[in-house]
This record gives C-alpha cells, sequence and structure tokens, in this order.
C-alpha cells in the first residue's frame, strides 16, 4: 500500500475527524480518498500510544463511526447546525 502525502492541515484534519464520535469513517474516506485501515495507521502514527489506545477503545464497533451500523435516516456527514470549519478554524454563517 502506497502511503498518502498530506499537509499538516489535512492531517489535522483528519484526525479531528476520526476524534469525533459522530463523524464516520465513510466521511473521512469520500473527503481524504484513505480506507479505515489508514485512517487508524495515521492516528497511531500522529498520537500519544495512550491517547491512540483509548480513542481506539472508544470507537471499536461504535455505531456512530460505521456508516453500516447506523440507525437507517441517518445519512449525513454532521449536524446540519454546524458550523463550516475551514482550515481548522469556524467560520461565520
Amino acid at each position: 500500500m502506497q502511503e498518502k502525502l498530506f499537509t499538516e492541515i489535512q492531517l489535522d484534519r483528519i484526525i479531528e475527524m476520526a476524534w469525533e464520535d459522530r463523524t464516520p469513517f465513510e466521511a473521512i474516506t469520500f473527503q481524504f480518498g484513505i480506507s479505515e485501515q489508514e485512517t487508524i495507521e495515521i492516528m497511531r502514527r500522529e498520537m500519544k500510544a495512550s491517547s491512540f489506545r483509548m480513542w481506539r477503545e472508544r470507537v471499536q464497533g461504535r455505531a456512530t463511526k460505521h456508516a453500516k451500523l447506523r440507525v437507517n435516516g441517518i445519512d449525513r456527514f454532521k449536524c446540519k447546525l454546524q458550523r463550516q470549519i475551514t482550515h481548522n478554524k469556524i467560520s461565520k454563517r
């Protein structure tokens, strides 16, 4: 598997999306073209070992992190009231 190169801003956003409980791995795949496994590898590489273990325990099997486990009817990646995030800064509506 060839490792994709991301800017620091993109890595920050991938980590942020992976850390959020309600953002499914499929959203990360859609936006950045990486698989769940590649996301996990980025998290393992970029986080402290204890933080990675805590995150991994929390997301493993969590319905909100896996689109296939979600309740029918929830098909969006974010809350419709959530502000748009651009380069890790929240923009005004």
